[in-house]
């Protein structure tokens, strides 16, 4: 895994408020429901969201969690350095202290291209691209439930 559980479910979580229109709130139980995450454990990690200022919440009837940034503004990198601390990956993958050109590791010539990589998708891909990417897989699966033959 490249990211932490904690880091994977605010990204779903996140994923889940995106397509709310501007300050509709959800409810923790019911992103829970939709993402399939424990509630408890997805309570914590959006309220760590909220101290991080990308979500918001309100307490009472009409409360909830949504977004404080617009989607298309939050890049999986800070939503992950959020959760999951700054600098994640540039640490050594072997565990040494020190890894760059100066001092390798064993795997430092191996990794250093496959993290470049994973680092320029988390940058380059916002939760607004994985909420459109999701509905459309949703559009395109219900489509082809209507159109299957019966049997």
């Amino acid at each position: 895994m490249i990211f932490s559980r904690s880091a994977e479910y605010a990204i779903r979580g996140m994923v889940c408020l995106a397509p709310l229109p501007p300050g509709e709130p959800a409810l923790v139980k019911q992103i829970a429901a939709d993402t399939g995450i424990p509630v408890h454990f997805l309570a914590k990690v959006l309220q760590d969201l909220v101290r991080e200022g990308f979500l918001k919440s309100n307490k009472g009837p009409h409360g909830g969690f949504r977004l404080n940034v617009p989607a298309d503004q939050l890049p999986l990198l800070r939503v992950i350095e959020a959760v999951d601390g700054a600098g994640r990956y540039q640490r050594c993958i072997a565990g040494n202290e020190e890894c760059h050109e100066r001092v390798l590791c064993s795997m430092h010539d191996s990794w250093m291209p496959v993290r470049s990589h994973i680092v320029e998708y988390l940058q380059g891909t916002s939760i607004a691209d994985l909420a459109k990417s999701l509905a459309e897989k949703r559009r395109l699966l219900a489509r082809s439930r209507r159109t299957a033959p019966r049997r």
